[in-house]
């Protein structure tokens, strides 16, 4: 493809942020479309920044045309669970009409390949082992719904023009930040454990809730697969290469195979900060599901995916360096 002209929605977000620098390292040339409602424009350091919503059918077809985009990554979503127990039109609005706006668009402009960002969500409650991309479909939260409709609209999209191709990527628990210090996660409602937990050590919070101890697992608390962001990031890279060499469409798991618990994470972000930061236990959460781990082993095979940061030390640490930088100015080095 001698055009690498891509557009990346979201891209002003946590994840999406780290995909555009991925995406640049590897010769695309990422334009990032973003409505700034949850994402930051300092977080926009590799592509030109272009501001508008999903919802915005002829800010898209501008974009599309004035940048030349041969490709879409969508990042561009509403991702806290509990919210969308409480607000399920909001996530049904946001992951499902404004991603299916933009694939509309994508169809209109001539666009063949798009990178879908998804969620183990739509696998519920998981099987007690990790999880294939043929195992049953059943979330148990708006959140995944509104994610997995959108998987089924894509696949259909695809089928039906052959000039149309997608990967659906579904993302376990993403966690960490750029090893170089640049980017990491700067949302300002986070619910993610690693970052909470890095906050509370800091003495950012006063304490860690920790939500449900009563789970089917070791300690009784949820086991999720914790996967570095910039391992994520490449995950995509290599994705959008299959598709533009391979034009076959895939549903694709992201993670590392191996499940942690929220006591093992809280204990590593203990022994990693120094700071025996206090913790409070309280009741479950709505729609948390007690163990979600990815077999990833088609991604590997199908795009030649290579994880670098395998290693949950590694994770927290570069979490805890990131949150540094942000609330203390301190050195980002990982060294």
């Amino acid at each position: 493809m001698t055009n690498r002209n891509v557009l990346v929605a979201g891209g002003a977000g946590y994840i999406g942020s780290h995909v555009a620098k991925a995406l640049k390292n590897a010769g695309y040339n990422p334009v990032v479309y973003d409505n700034l409602s949850t994402g930051h424009k300092e977080a926009v350091k590799y592509g030109e920044l272009v501001i508008g919503d999903l919802s915005d059918s002829a800010k898209l077809d501008w974009t599309f045309k004035n940048y030349n985009i041969s490709a879409v990554l969508n990042f561009a979503g509403s991702i806290i669970v509990p919210e969308s127990v409480k607000e399920p039109i909001k996530y049904y609005e946001n992951n499902t009409v404004n991603a299916l706006n933009l694939i509309k668009a994508c169809t209109r402009n001539n666009i063949e390949y798009f990178i879908f960002s998804s969620t183990a969500a739509v696998y519920g409650m998981g099987q007690g082992r990790a999880l294939t991309e043929k195992d049953t479909t059943s979330p148990i939260n708006p959140y995944g719904r509104s994610k997995l409709m959108t998987e089924w609209v894509l696949e259909d999209a695809s089928k039906s023009n052959e000039n149309f191709h997608h990967i659906s990527l579904r993302y376990f628990n993403v966690a960490g930040a750029d090893p170089d210090g640049e980017l990491g996660q700067t949302s300002k409602v986070s619910t993610h454990l690693i970052k909470l937990a890095c906050l509370a050590a800091l003495g950012k919070r006063d304490k860690l809730f920790l939500y449900g101890t009563d789970y089917d697992t070791k300690d009784g608390t949820c086991i999720r697969d914790y996967i570095h962001v910039s391992d994520l990031a490449m995950a995509h890279v290599n994705a959008l290469d299959y598709l533009i060499k391979t034009k076959n469409s895939q549903t694709l798991n992201c993670g590392y195979g191996k499940g942690s618990s929220v006591k093992e994470v809280i204990s590593i972000v203990k022994e990693v900060s120094g700071i025996d930061f206090e913790v409070e236990a309280v009741g479950r959460r709505d729609g948390d599901s007690d163990l979600l781990v990815a077999d990833s082993s088609q991604l590997k095979k199908l795009t030649g995916w290579k994880p670098q940061y395998q290693d949950l030390n590694f994770i927290v640490k570069s979490a805890l360096k990131w949150e540094k930088k942000l609330n203390q100015g301190q050195n980002l080095s990982l060294s």
